[in-house]
């Protein structure tokens, strides 16, 4: 067990709390828990609240004291929230009843006076004790934290974090959280006068055990498992002309930057969401840009030269390995050996053709979460491109299909084709030899290995990672599947898959 880690910070009032209880709501989820000791009135209860309006996005949210309720829950948008006050807890065997021996599994726990139940606090936790310090003014409080086993961790990155942001000046910038999304890393933003800055945090951490030839499956498919590929490729596009957001400060040994933000305005509207055509013609302008450059294999960081990947075979049928992995057991239909032998026998002979031609950079989530409007720009730069740390060498078809075939939104056909064209037309347009007819069977070949992929993906991130949401994507992603098997290059690959790949459930 790792040793505890503690430092110190001195509170000059209720803000100062709040924006460290949202720098550590930043690095912190479910199943961690959080304990609050001191005086009467040291702040315990300001603290919790203060992490809990941030999880909330809600600076109004009602956050009573549970010191009659004992517990309060709350179902926050990133995950549930306990907060509990033991002040009037007199035996250990009281926790039972209100629900906290054992702690609730997948949520976060803020717990007030830990001293009245000791060994039920768990081994791996982080301690904040609060006391008051008048010297530094009348609401002055300093907090001594401490992280207790796995949790230790988690406090040296908060000092790393607290020393980042005051080295760049931002220690005493409003946080607001932002929504993360499937990976480790999360944001906020940090608002300083009239300024608005994007916080990342990237910790270092592959994707899952080494279960592919002795690597994770980020390490594997060639995943960023830190913050080096995300500097690196962003100064590499801004470059060539796209619209990635400027970094101003960053820590390559830590994970934190802050960036420009480029606001929240999509290429996307409406309840249920589509396209937005004008801008996703802009988008598909950006790959056509992109792809009939000659782009550099290697980009220069402060420290060393980044070298992106190849998008080579092994990468692509580990990725699609996850749809028999996750997918078919959840459809009760898993494969029998002969038949995942034929699987990847059929995936490995496809795949030649598109990995045989043109290579260009491939951001690989290339699609509506990803890309904000900036109306105030011109041409492609309209387009702000902000995740793209996984980018690899691969086929040009790849990031048009991300595109025409959004995981999370429903693109109509007839869309899908306009802007097909749109690429090629603009393709031949700047190099009469672009072979359309080509482009279009690499596009029906990694449209259904993205979508093969992305049905595994959602039964996991559903399965390993309790994010249950993703599957309602799973219909969508089937549609698209079908379209693209419908191609005469994937004519066997239909049959198979007709034969031994059920939908996902309505």
């Amino acid at each position: 067990m790792s040793a505890p880690t503690t430092f110190s910070v001195a509170l000059h009032n209720e803000t100062a709390t709040a924006q460290l209880m949202a720098d550590l709501a930043l690095l912190v989820g479910p199943g961690d828990v959080i304990t609050l000791s001191g005086d009467l009135g040291a702040g315990k209860t300001a603290a919790a609240r203060a992490m809990i309006r941030y999880l909330a996005a809600d600076e109004a949210l009602e956050v009573p004291s549970p010191t009659f309720t004992l517990v309060q829950g709350y179902e926050l948008p990133p995950f549930p929230v306990m907060h509990a006050d033991l002040y009037r807890v007199e035996d250990e065997s009281e926790l039972e009843e209100i629900g906290l021996s054992p702690l609730p599994d997948a949520t976060l726990a803020l717990i007030e006076w830990p001293e009245r139940a000791p060994s039920a606090m768990p081994q791996d936790r982080i301690d904040i004790a609060l006391t008051h310090r008048p010297a530094l003014g009348s609401n002055a409080r300093a907090a001594d934290i401490t992280g207790y086993g796995k949790a230790a961790a988690i406090v040296a990155r908060l000092q790393a974090l607290r020393e980042f942001l005051d080295t760049s000046g931002y220690i005493d910038a409003t946080r607001k959280r932002m929504a993360g999304d499937a990976s480790t890393r999360s944001y906020a933003r940090l608002l300083r006068e009239d300024e608005i800055f994007i916080l990342m945090n990237f910790p270092q951490r592959p994707d899952g055990a080494a279960l592919y030839n002795g690597k994770s499956y980020s390490a594997a498919v060639h995943l960023a498992e830190n913050i080096r590929p995300f500097v690196a490729m962003d100064e590499g596009l801004r470059v060539v002309g796209i619209s990635a957001p400027a970094i101003h400060h960053y820590d390559l040994d830590h994970g934190f930057l802050i960036s420009e933000d480029f606001g929240s305005e999509g290429v996307i509207e409406g309840d249920p969401p589509r396209p937005i055509v004008e801008r996703y013609e802009a988008a598909t302008d950006v790959l056509a840009v992109l792809h009939r450059r000659t782009l550099p294999r290697t980009l220069q960081l402060p420290d060393q030269t980044y070298t992106i990947p190849d998008f080579d075979t092994e990468a692509l049928l580990i990725e699609i390995g996850l749809m028999p992995e996750w997918y078919l057991p959840d459809r009760n239909a898993p494969l029998s050996d002969e038949k995942n032998a034929e699987f990847f026998a059929l995936w490995r002979e496809l795949l030649k053709k598109p990995l045989a031609g043109p290579k260009t950079w491939v951001i690989r989530d290339y699609h509506s979460p990803n890309l904000i409007w900036l109306a105030d720009r011109d041409a492609i730069k309209r387009v702000g491109v902000i995740d793209f740390q996984d980018t690899v060498l691969g086929p040009q078809s790849y990031d048009v299909v991300s595109l025409l075939q959004d995981a999370r939104i429903d693109v109509p056909e007839n869309i899908e084709l306009a802007l097909l064209s749109r690429y090629i037309k603009t393709r031949r347009a700047s190099d009469p030899s672009f072979d359309a007819a080509g482009f279009a069977e690499s596009y029906a070949i990694m449209s259904a290995q993205r979508n093969t992929r992305l049905l595994g993906t959602f039964a996991r991130l559903n399965r390993r990672d309790g994010k249950p949401h993703y599957l309602r994507h799973q219909p969508r992603i089937w549609t698209y599947l079908q379209r693209s098997l419908a191609h005469p290059a994937l004519a066997v690959l239909r049959e198979w898959y007709l034969a031994n790949v059920p939908p996902p459930r309505a």
